[in-house]
């Protein structure tokens, strides 16, 4: 079933659980996502950064629509990170359900100039917009996010920013990286800023950078409001090491006997966020 953000999140926030947001790279980890979420009864996001999606080619997107379309969970197909208005328009005329529009790395006023521009032509066509406040950590200098240092999200900047935008749901910062923390960095959440920032904003918050992070921070950052949490490079790196070890086997060449194990680990490592979020049987709320 084929929603946009903003149903699916309203339906998280009232009932204290997050939806896993997955970043895809290719058409079978998309359907290795879907296949889980299946299995384990979980609203999920589908979410392709610029980057990704100009990597798979919009030409994909009727295909990944219509896998989603016949989920037997609630999907959302979510643009993550959309940089300007063209990005958003793109992923508006291809067939997303939700857009991310980020201006966190600019002057206030300038975020909420621009957030605002796109919540109007999104929220126009029946599509959500997440925005942000504050920027996160970066720990991949490969990566194709570009701030490396935390400004944390003010509370009451918070409140004004989505008063003034109408954004659907807001990504904060409270102490999260984006990629995968080195062996000398030492992740920590400021649980007391979320408990403060949902005070003032009870509306759907989302936490990038949630790979990596210790288990039990992640777990509680769900049970005091967090209700969309990004992850993308734990599910690569699963994806990935077992694709180097498969490729080990020099006579291997057909994709259905390399893939086939990398999608079942990067299953596994997916199944256990959903159960860190809390999100597993959770598909069942939104029936009827």
């Amino acid at each position: 079933m084929l929603i946009n953000g903003k149903e699916l999140l309203a339906v998280a926030n009232a009932n204290n659980f997050a939806v896993p947001a997955f970043n895809v790279s290719d058409f079978a980890m998309f359907n290795g996502i879907i296949d889980i979420s299946e299995e384990r009864s979980a609203p999920v996001i589908i979410a392709i950064h610029p980057d990704e999606l100009s990597h798979i080619g919009v030409d994909m997107l009727p295909s990944i629509i219509a896998r989603s379309t016949k989920a037997r969970v609630p999907v959302t197909i979510h643009l993550d990170h959309g940089a300007d208005l063209e990005q958003v328009l793109l992923a508006i005329q291809t067939g997303f359900t939700s857009v991310m529009i980020d201006g966190s790395m600019l002057p206030f006023d300038e975020n909420i100039a621009v957030t605002k521009e796109v919540v109007d032509i999104a929220h126009a066509v029946g599509l959500s917009v997440e925005g942000e406040l504050g920027t996160i950590g970066q720990n991949d200098p490969g990566s194709h996010y570009h701030n490396a240092e935390i400004i944390y999200t003010d509370p009451e900047e918070a409140a004004m920013f989505v008063e003034a935008t109408g954004v659907d749901s807001l990504a904060i910062a409270i102490g999260t990286s984006h990629g995968i923390y080195p062996a000398d960095k030492d992740p920590e959440l400021r649980l007391d800023l979320l408990e403060r920032i949902k005070a003032r904003i009870p509306m759907p918050l989302v936490l990038h950078g949630g790979s990596n992070n210790p288990d039990v921070e992640i777990g509680q950052s769900v049970k005091m409001g967090i209700n969309k949490i990004n992850i993308s490079s734990d599910i690569k790196v699963a994806y990935h090491d077992k694709m180097r070890e498969v490729l080990a086997d020099t006579f291997l060449r057909e994709p259905n006997r390399i893939q086939p194990p990398c999608i079942e680990a990067m299953k596994v490592a997916a199944s256990q966020k959903i159960d860190l979020f809390d999100a597993a049987g959770k598909a069942a709320l939104y029936w009827g």
